[in-house]
């Protein structure tokens, strides 16, 4: 009867959970808050209010537990309770609210509705009045300046506004730092505000004191041991004895610690110095390890185990130039998982061992400390899932300038020379070129040199998960024989993404991005005629969409144009329990034969890729258990087209989704399922080559073999591929399924 008595347990832990019970620290002058709300605030949502006073009302710990907060479950409930001190006090802090922001006619009433089971619902009614409006707001004591650049533009408050103390604050803020961003080190700014209670209306004053122009001092240098410091001082953008700004202090200790050599970097300055026209600065710095080891292994859904091993010295001879050795593989293990939790990886030759070696080299300081040059040479074997394997050797040459910050520009030339595998396919959907000769030309080793420009600016306010701000990126892209390609092309890519924090721990991020390829001709294809005029583009800088960071509604590379492929036995002989073949050899020679009636498990998809990209996701990031996990809900949307007039928006897939991430040194892990809608289209079919018996060039061996073992007068030709004409037509069943589920997993955020 021991299952008896564990049912029994299990059903009395499942009563306590559910009663309601009388909870520790519940007292008929401490009533527990079940409800707590505002009426009234018209001008302030609730949860500004909320985060302006201490008292809470009970609520769920986590959506994930939210069914046993319903039924009152005490281990899934934050319970609050009523504090009388903390009640009245927060009468004022709402009150106060209001008075800060201009609304000084504000009146507030709290009402408390008690129930039988010593339990309390609190209600702040406010009354919120008309506000005191600036009808004036003046800059005095820099006529002068102004007249250069007017130091009243793009403030936080305006006239018009609501005299709110907080912005008048941060306008006062933003007033000194331009000022002193303009070589007045010890710019004072007074505030002085006349209100009209009668009219509600207020007249605000800035009052600047400037005091003198100031200049950087003398500019002293502690700390340094292996670093010279002389590269120090070239780091910083001024010398002594240029007008001071603040923002270029700024900017000499963000330089500084870009070196990556340096634990620390603090640039301080003497303001207390006399004669005050003159700032002088103590550079502090404490050096690093001149060389580092890192090594480390993962797992995605993509690329099945991975590891990667770098060594870097942050000092490499002198100059604070870096050098970094950095070894990885991917697809570890693919083969032998790719039935199960390395199924996106690929398979056959693109479930093979990845590779890449490199050594990257950069130099800090080019003329000024704003550009640096980087250098990588690297040898590496990639592959993209179902679409090509590539072998390359190549050098990577950029030269950045920071024009702002967060905001490099970047000139780059990227000449490789690499080898395609597994790209017949690709070739003949794609551009046509079926012939094995020109298949052989396109996948021999091969010139890619492009040479662009590259603009990124990032204002989020963090590295990981950001919570506000935004980001820009440009990447432009040419190649032709004068850059010493084979290929000829240009390539655009244009993404932004934005960042809105709706409270402390809810943000919503939005990303959008596009491309644009424009394929040129292949020189290095001479055979067949006008074989030069062909525009054929490299697989490689094709557009694919799809993937834990792209529309997660499918698998890697997934959405867009596609290309099947299928044995020649399953189309010329019975399978399954088909009597008879779909189609005679004689149609797949002709290349009538029509695939359709066979499963779509007996196809091999694999993706064309396309020159036209657009995607977009729109994605709200909330706390699930923190302070550890959060989760998500998105939409993304997307789609890839082969040329501009196959272009329409009623091709865009919408995919929603759900997804985790656990936080951890080196950035979210993440976990999204997401839902892919119906599909109808067509798509095209390649098979293996087919020709009839000759006996003048053929042996009788070399004939096809029927599952009786009787011979045909058809000879296989594996080295050539054939495109049937009819294409197979690609239909879900109606109704929700299982199988448009899409699982990813990985480590970082999806943008």
């Amino acid at each position: 009867m021991t299952w008896v008595k564990a049912a029994a347990a299990a059903a009395a832990v499942l009563l306590l959970l559910v009663v309601p019970v009388a909870v520790e620290g519940q007292t008929a002058t401490r009533p527990e808050i079940v409800s707590l709300g505002f009426e009234g605030n018209e001008s302030f949502a609730d949860r500004n209010l909320r985060n302006a006073i201490i008292t809470r009302q009970t609520d769920c710990r986590s959506f994930v537990v939210q069914p046993f907060c319903w039924v009152g479950a005490d281990f899934a409930l934050d319970r609050s309770f009523l504090n009388p001190r903390s009640f009245r006090d927060d009468f004022a802090r709402v009150q106060l609210f209001y008075y800060i922001r201009g609304y000084r006619q504000a009146r507030v009433d709290t009402i408390l509705d008690r129930t039988e089971e010593n339990r309390v619902r609190v209600t702040y009614r406010i009354d919120e009045g008309r506000p005191i409006r600036i009808t004036e707001l003046a800059v005095r004591g820099v006529d002068a300046l102004e007249a250069r650049a007017r130091l009243d533009q793009d403030l936080p408050i305006g006239v018009g506004d609501p005299l709110d103390l907080t912005r008048l604050d941060f306008a006062r803020d933003t007033i000194t730092r331009r000022m002193r961003d303009r070589g007045y080190a010890h710019t004072d700014v007074l505030r002085n505000i006349d209100i009209d209670l009668e009219r509600l209306e207020a007249q605000v004053e800035y009052d600047v004191y400037t005091g003198p122009l100031a200049r950087f001092g003398e500019i002293r240098i502690e700390g340094n041991e292996e670093v010279s410091e002389r590269v120090i001082r070239r780091m910083i953008p001024f010398e002594e004895g240029s007008v001071y700004s603040r923002e270029l202090v700024f900017e000499a200790q963000r330089a500084l610690y870009n070196l990556e050599i340096f634990r620390h970097a603090a640039v301080e300055e003497d303001l207390e110095h006399v004669p005050d026209s003159i700032v002088p600065l103590r550079v502090t710095v404490n050096e690093g390890n001149a060389h580092r080891v890192r090594t480390g292994a993962g797992w995605n859904s993509a690329e099945c185990f991975t590891s990667e091993a770098r060594w870097s010295s942050r000092n490499f001879q002198g100059g604070a130039r870096r050098l970094v050795l950095r070894s990885a593989v991917a697809n570890v293990g693919a083969h032998q998982l790719e039935d199960s939790i390395c199924s996106g990886a690929g398979t056959g030759v693109y479930g093979d061992l990845n590779w890449s070696l490199s050594a990257d080299f950069t130099q800090p300081f080019i003329f000024s400390p704003r550009n640096s040059l980087s250098a990588s040479l690297f040898a590496e074997r990639q592959s993209l899932q179902d679409v090509f394997v590539r072998q390359a050797l190549g050098l990577n040459l950029s030269l950045t300038r920071h024009i702002g910050r967060g905001t490099p520009l970047s000139v780059f030339y990227r000449p490789q020379l690499a080898r395609l595998e597994a790209a017949e396919v690709f070739f003949c959907t794609t551009f046509l070129v079926c012939d094995p000769e020109e298949i052989d030309v396109l996948q021999d080793f091969n010139l890619l040199s492009p040479v662009g420009v590259a603009f990124s600016r990032d204002r989020t306010d963090r590295a990981f998960s950001p919570t506000g701000g935004y980001t820009f990126l440009a990447d432009l892209e040419h190649a032709s024989r004068f850059t010493g390609s084979n290929f000829d092309y240009e390539r655009l890519v244009v993404e932004t993404t934005r960042f809105f924090g709706l409270t402390d721990d809810v943000v919503l991020a939005a990303r959008l991005r596009g491309g644009r390829l424009w394929p040129g001709e292949f020189r290095g294809l001479g055979v067949g005629q006008n074989a030069t005029e062909r525009r054929i583009a490299h697989p490689q800088k094709r557009f694919y969409a799809g993937g834990a960071n792209s529309v997660r509604g499918y698998a890697q590379n997934q959405l867009g144009p596609q290309v099947v492929s299928i044995d020649l036995e399953d189309l010329i002989f019975p399978v399954g329990d088909r009597p008879d073949p779909v189609c005679a050899p004689g149609q797949v020679a002709d290349l009538s034969c029509d695939a359709d009636p066979l499963g779509e498990d007996r196809f091999f998809f694999r993706p064309a890729g396309g020159a036209n990209l657009v995607e977009g996701s729109a994605e709200l990031r909330f706390p699930v258990w923190q302070p550890h996990l959060r989760g998500a809900a998105f939409v993304d949307f997307g789609q890839v087209w082969d040329s501009a007039d196959d272009r329409s928006f009623s091709d865009v897939r919408v995919t929603p989704g759900l997804g985790l991430r656990y936080s951890t040194p080196i950035g979210p892990v993440r976990v999204d399922l997401a839902y892919r809608p119906r599909r109808t289209e067509q798509v095209p079919v390649i098979t293996s080559g087919l020709r009839a018996f000759d006996p003048e060039r053929d042996r009788p061996d070399d004939r096809i073999v029927d599952p009786d073992g009787q011979a045909l007068d058809w000879v296989r030709e594996d080295e050539r591929l054939l495109l049937l004409d009819p294409r197979l037509t690609l239909t879900d069943e109606p109704g929700f399924s299982l199988r448009r589920l899409q699982l990813h997993f990985s480590i970082g955020q999806a943008f």
